[in-house]
């Protein structure tokens, strides 16, 4: 059985903490649950760290639906919730529904993520949520909006920014989100939010203030170590792991001394004798027949 949104709430209530990373197929998916993770997001960051695009922009349904099937099929506790992608619900509410419905009917997501605030958006998880789509609303930096506001910057710092944060947090709780993630909001302004609303917040670079936090599973694991964000703290270094284990299984193949006979298959080898006959035998034949 799934958690579900009662579940993730009563979290809320009781003043638990709520733990929440990405997955984007289906080996890290199952992992993620076998280790009790409640929440698991197939965020739109696939296109950067699976993917290899510059920013979440160019990712499209499809991808979304695609890499959200497969994290489905190696979970069947965790809740799962998809990214909507950059445009797929923004020209209007038919549009948002639509595609927010295939995330849930043909990805097999429970919930749905959607970037900002405002009157527009809110318009849009009320919708949603009419038509039974769970919504987790997502404030602060938007990395879809990446190209308007020039860059990954802290949100909320002046007066009128932790003013409209605020507002957008109630706005998208009155219209049905049943939780927010808070990215790159200061620590004062997200305990602030975080105590103005009922729902959960699950903070990325917002501080402890928040009801949870959410992590890229890349920047955690440590596989790439070349970028790692103010707010990523890498629990492994599976860069430098994974990149020794093929060192070593290159020397061992150079060597010989992969694969090992808990490696190889065996045989009789009594029932190659016939095959070895005929094949000298037609080699003869062969010959003959050449000269």
């Amino acid at each position: 059985m799934r958690k579900t949104i009662a579940e993730i709430h009563e979290l809320k209530r009781q003043g638990k903490k709520i733990s929440m990373l990405t997955a984007y197929d289906y080996t890290s998916a199952k992992m993620l649950e076998s280790a009790g993770i409640p929440l698991i997001l197939v965020g739109d960051s696939l296109g950067q760290v699976i993917l290899g695009y510059d920013s979440t922009i160019p990712v499209t349904m499809e991808q979304m639906i695609h890499h959200t099937q497969a994290v489905v099929r190696g979970t069947s506790r965790s809740m799962v919730v998809s990214d909507m992608p950059f445009l797929s619900y923004h020209t209007d509410n038919g549009q948002a529904i639509e595609n927010a419905g295939r995330l849930l009917q043909e990805g097999g997501a429970q919930a749905v993520k959607l970037e900002g605030g405002g009157s527009k958006i809110a318009s849009i998880v009320s919708k949603l949520t009419e038509c039974g789509i769970p919504v987790m609303g997502h404030i602060g930096l938007l990395p879809q909006s990446i190209n308007l506001v020039s860059g990954s910057k802290v949100r909320g710092k002046t007066a009128h920014e932790a003013a409209s944060l605020v507002t957008d947090a109630l706005d998208l709780e009155a219209s049905g989100a049943f939780a927010l993630v808070l990215e790159l909001i200061p620590h004062p302004l997200a305990r602030l939010i975080t105590e103005s609303v009922r729902i959960p917040t699950i903070g990325i670079g917002s501080g402890t203030g928040c009801g949870g936090q959410i992590q890229v599973l890349n920047d955690f694991l440590g596989f790439n170590l070349d970028f790692i964000p103010k707010h990523a703290k890498p629990y492994l270094n599976l860069n430098e792991l994974i990149k020794d284990a093929i060192q070593r299984y290159i020397v061992d193949v150079e060597s010989g001394d992969f694969p090992t006979t808990d490696q190889t298959l065996s045989m009789n080898e009594s029932l190659l004798d016939g095959i070895i006959r005929k094949r000298i035998s037609h080699s003869v034949v062969r010959g003959v027949d050449g000269a």
